[in-house]
């Protein structure tokens, strides 16, 4: 048998046809894969073509250059046209695209394929003259790697009716039908924000916040339909001056119910306070009016505080707390009125706010100090009494006197607190100096009370506590009320007078001649002493060239007399001038009280007066309490 050698031809020929078969068979069967493939993105092509054509919702396709490669049917009846003659446009001013920096810059990019999608809302006009919502969505075209965009439109119209009911309903006063609140304040904070950006005329804003006067008894006597209706007639009333005046609605309203029986007329690109004053007198008038409501004839008044003044650092905040203040101060100074903001007046009421918030706190911190000044007996020049005058030594406002505070106390009732600190503060003073200068005539204390301490707190049991624990006599303590406080007193105050009477503590009526001046009640009430008000003795003045006042004399000869009759002493405050103590001694007035003496000082100041005066009665020669130091104040200064 013959053997083949392994490297023979013959031996490796049958291998490489093997091969070529094989690769032969390989790259047939990818033709056809590829094939099939194409088919398939044939009909996938198709199918999407079809379906875009078919689809409701409006789509087109934009290439590249941002124009429109193809439409489909819905897109053309949106916009009113016809599939074919969209081809070619510019996409961007068939949905609106570039109106809006913002917008363009982004539509941009997604056609360069650095932003994958844009969605925005556009209002187009159709072409028959009617307006519609639409949203435009901008994205790739799937399954394309061409780098056309698919532009779709959808219809929002009903859906931003819907939204534009919704929040109509939300920002309007179902009564009034006015915008309420949320939608002033919305309007009022777009109003600054636009001057802040320098969009405004002419830099400036106004406002009337007014408030119907009496309006909740119209609503407790007619009934709430009533004042809904007398509402609603408000309302009209005040858009008719807006309108008439020039302010009308741009945008939206200008004129507002807040709640309750509260509105506000907004002015921007005011032109200063005349302007807003003008509107403010034509909407008083117009309130004013009767109103005619099914049968019913009624009159109201308003009150109205007005702002106006630049939009630079101002905010919607500060406005209102503005506005609701020179409310406040026309409510305060006798309704049916309006009032213009007054800075001035608006940091006394600010200082006022800080007071009363640190008042109650400052009893407790000891920021408080009694000073004192002498009562003189006209007669003899001897000082028989003092009266404790309290200051606040404020960290922040420096020595206060009572006049910027005592109101303060009474309203918050920290008065109760204060006004017994200062009564044992004198009692105990008192006691101190009695003790350290003997004589067979101490003098008393004058100790002011507010007539919330008779309601609020047991003053007797008070009075008689701090009298034990101080061991000072009824007899030397003296309680001064305001004239209006103790005319007019029944129940509990005049029980209170009448039991400290009786304890032997002296009333005093302050202020006598100013208030109620009831004579007939000064033979009922427990009181020992009238303190004429400083007006009558102010009008005793010879020194300054000054004509006095016949009248003055006469009503003060009047007084003096009729308190002597009825076994009451008198002390004339605000003495200030030697003259004047003269005729006071004259018409037979028993002490005075003002700078011509001393005004009020320290405890020790006090102490050196009683000393030299018991020197001078030891040595039998008059003493002078004290020489004038300035321009005499209210004798409670």
């Amino acid at each position: 048998m013959t053997q083949r050698h392994p490297e023979t031809p013959a031996a490796t020929a049958t291998p490489d046809r093997a091969d070529d078969q094989a690769e032969h068979r390989t790259d047939h069967q990818a033709d056809r894969q590829v094939d099939r493939q194409a088919d398939r993105q044939a009909d996938h092509r198709a199918d999407y073509r079809a379906a875009f054509n078919a689809a409701h919702l409006p789509m087109a396709v934009v290439d590249r250059t941002g124009h429109i490669a193809g439409a489909n049917e819905a897109l053309a009846a949106l916009l009113g046209s016809e599939p074919h003659l969209l081809a070619g446009q510019s996409a961007a001013d068939l949905v609106d695209l570039a109106s809006e920096a913002r917008t363009w810059h982004a539509y941009q990019e997604v056609l360069r394929g650095r932003q994958a999608r844009l969605r925005c809302t556009r209002r187009l006009k159709h072409p028959d003259g009617h307006s519609l919502w639409t949203e435009i969505t901008l994205g790739p075209v799937p399954g394309t790697d061409t780098g056309d965009v698919l532009l779709s439109v959808a219809d929002i119209s009903d859906r931003r009716d819907l939204q534009a009911r919704l929040r109509h309903l939300q920002m309007h006063d179902p009564v009034t039908r006015l915008p309420n609140r949320a939608l002033f304040f919305e309007r009022l904070s777009a109003a600054l924000e636009a001057s802040s950006y320098g969009q405004s005329g002419t830099g400036r804003i106004g406002l009337c916040y007014l408030d119907l006067d009496g309006f909740k008894a119209v609503n407790d006597t007619l009934g709430h339909r009533v004042g809904d209706r007398l509402l609603t007639a408000v309302a009209q009333r005040l858009t008719q001056c807006a309108d008439q005046s020039g302010y009308g609605r741009t945008g939206g309203h200008l004129v507002a119910r807040l709640g309750g029986d509260e509105f506000a007329l907004l002015v921007e690109d005011s032109t200063g306070t005349e302007q807003l004053a003008d509107l403010a007198r034509s909407v008083l008038a117009a309130v004013q009016e009767p109103f005619d409501l099914a049968g019913q004839r009624l009159s109201v008044s308003a009150s109205i505080g007005v702002v106006e003044r630049a939009t630079a650092g101002t905010s919607a905040t500060a406005l209102m707390q503005a506005a609701d203040t020179t409310l406040y101060w026309a409510k305060a100074d006798g309704k049916a009125r309006w009032t213009l903001f007054d800075p001035e007046r608006n940091a006394h009421r600010m200082t006022r706010q800080a007071l009363s918030s640190t008042l109650r706190p400052a009893v407790e911190r000891g920021e408080f100090i009694v000073e004192y000044q002498p009562l003189v007996d006209l007669e003899s020049g001897a000082v028989r009494g003092v009266e404790a005058l309290v200051r606040w030594n404020h960290p922040q406002f420096g020595t206060l006197t009572p006049n910027r505070f005592i109101g303060i106390a009474e309203e918050d009732g920290s008065i109760v607190q204060l006004g017994r600190w200062v009564l044992q503060t004198a009692c105990r003073q008192a006691r101190r100096w009695q003790i350290e200068q003997p004589s067979d005539s101490p003098v008393f204390v004058s100790v002011n009370v507010a007539v919330r301490q008779v309601w609020d707190s047991d003053l007797v049991g008070d009075v008689a506590e701090i009298l034990a624990e101080t061991g000072l006599a009824p007899q030397l303590l003296q309680l001064e009320l305001t004239e209006s406080a103790v005319m007019g007193s029944a129940g509990r105050p005049l029980q209170a007078l009448q039991a400290l009477s009786d304890m032997g503590v002296r009333i005093a009526i302050d202020d006598f001649g100013t208030g109620y001046s009831n004579l007939a009640y000064l033979s009922r009430l427990p009181v020992s002493v009238l303190k004429l008000d400083g007006s009558f003795v102010r009008g005793f003045r010879y020194e300054e060239g000054s004509h006095p006042n016949p009248a003055d004399e006469t009503i003060v000869e009047a007084l003096v007399q009729l308190a002597h009759r009825l076994g009451l002493t008198v002390t004339a405050e605000c003495v200030e001038t030697a003259g004047q103590a003269a005729r006071l001694r004259r018409v037979g007035c028993d002490t005075g009280q003002g700078w011509l003496y001393s005004r009020a000082v320290a405890p020790e100041e006090i102490a050196d007066i009683i000393g030299r005066q018991l020197a001078a009665a030891a040595a039998g020669t008059a003493t002078d309490p004290g020489q004038p130091e300035g321009p005499a104040p209210h004798p409670e200064v």
